[in-house]
């Protein structure tokens, strides 16, 4: 991994050693990954003795998640949807900010403009494609990696106060480090390398309870969530000529099932466990836009229908985007036929 060489680490070290007051901010809808590295990242400060160190998230994480921040004071989360002055307050009075899990400040979304005019230093730990290098003082930037937590993991090994030793990683920090790569590998369905696997085993070894985490992740969704994908798959999921699947949620559906967000997790990943289909496309009504999962088998590029169609791009594999109303599409009920329309131009085009 060429980006974490020692130069870069030290240069890390020396920031977070002169820094007084630091922010971790990951990007919208946080994920497993984003809140696991953040989380990790915020044990792993208070452990390196910094007292002043906030998260400051754009939106709310999912509730299967909480457990990882069980051991943060409540007053050292804030979230910006919901209490944008204090976050932003909050932000302003960094000298210094570690982004994680995005490669541009854009992915924040309204916090964009406040973490773009910060003077703070600004630290950027992320496995995307085409990360904004020039927005950052210092950049972790690898994409043949299986999530921001795994990549964080490496960073901290190479830390000073941990030298190699995995035992030396706060508890805390290493189970939200074993929980992001988890839920970001689909359980080591995709985007797993070697490095995965190794850190994986050194976790466990160090005394990781994975069978927990697998359990508090997967084990805790609302009734209404097991009801709302069985509708999916019986009447709701469509699959074109092409091989690929597809699903639309409207608003309507979303509350009619009473979901939350966090809640519909893991469904773009589950019709591509049918022999035929290349790939899944999950859409989801959100605001005035239709927020896109892309995923796909070895050999399709879900980057590519992502970056081409749906305003977005991610891995070769798994990706995402958007789709905006009125400018792309008048209305969510629309959302089907432009799926299927770019479905037939992207393989009608790759079958040239």
């Amino acid at each position: 991994m060429e980006a974490i060489n020692p130069a870069n680490i030290q240069r890390f070290s020396s920031m977070v050693e002169h820094a007084s007051r630091i922010a971790i901010v990951t990007h919208t809808k946080p994920d497993g990954d984003a809140i696991g590295s953040s989380a990790a990242m915020y044990h792993f400060l208070k452990h390196a003795g910094k007292h002043d160190v906030i998260l400051v998230l754009p939106d709310p994480y999912p509730s299967t998640l909480s457990f990882l921040t069980e051991g943060i004071p409540p007053k050292d989360i804030l979230i910006f949807s919901s209490e944008p002055v204090e976050a932003s307050s909050g932000i302003a009075s960094r000298d210094m900010i570690i982004c994680l899990d995005f490669n541009s400040f854009s992915r924040a979304g309204e916090m964009n403009g406040i973490l773009t005019a910060s003077q703070a230093v600004k630290v950027l730990i992320d496995h995307h494609l085409n990360p904004k290098t020039e927005d950052f003082s210092l950049v972790f930037s690898e994409t043949e990696i299986s999530s921001a937590s795994e990549f964080l993991y490496h960073i901290l090994m190479e830390m000073p106060q941990i030298s190699h030793k995995v035992s030396r990683i706060p508890r805390a920090a290493a189970e939200a480090l074993m929980t992001g790569m988890t839920t970001d590998t689909n359980n080591f369905a995709n985007s797993t390398y070697p490095s995965t696997l190794r850190m994986a085993a050194d976790l466990i070894e160090s005394g990781v309870d994975r069978d927990r985490i697998v359990d508090r992740v997967n084990c805790s969704y609302c009734e209404n969530r097991i009801r709302l994908l069985g509708y999916v798959l019986k009447d709701n999921m469509r699959i074109t000529e092409d091989g690929v699947a597809y699903i639309v949620l409207d608003r309507d559906m979303l509350e009619k099932y009473e979901v939350k967000d966090g809640d519909t997790e893991g469904f773009v990943n589950m019709p591509l466990s049918i022999g035929d289909i290349k790939m899944s496309i999950l859409a989801k009504e959100d605001m005035d836009f239709m927020r896109i999962s892309v995923r796909s088998k070895k050999g399709i590029s879900a980057n590519r229908m992502a970056t081409r169609y749906f305003h977005g791009g991610g891995h070769e594999n798994a990706a995402g985007g958007r789709l905006y109303i009125p400018q792309d599409i008048s209305s969510a009920e629309e959302c089907a036929e432009y799926i299927r329309t770019v479905i037939r131009e992207y393989f009608n085009e790759s079958n040239e």
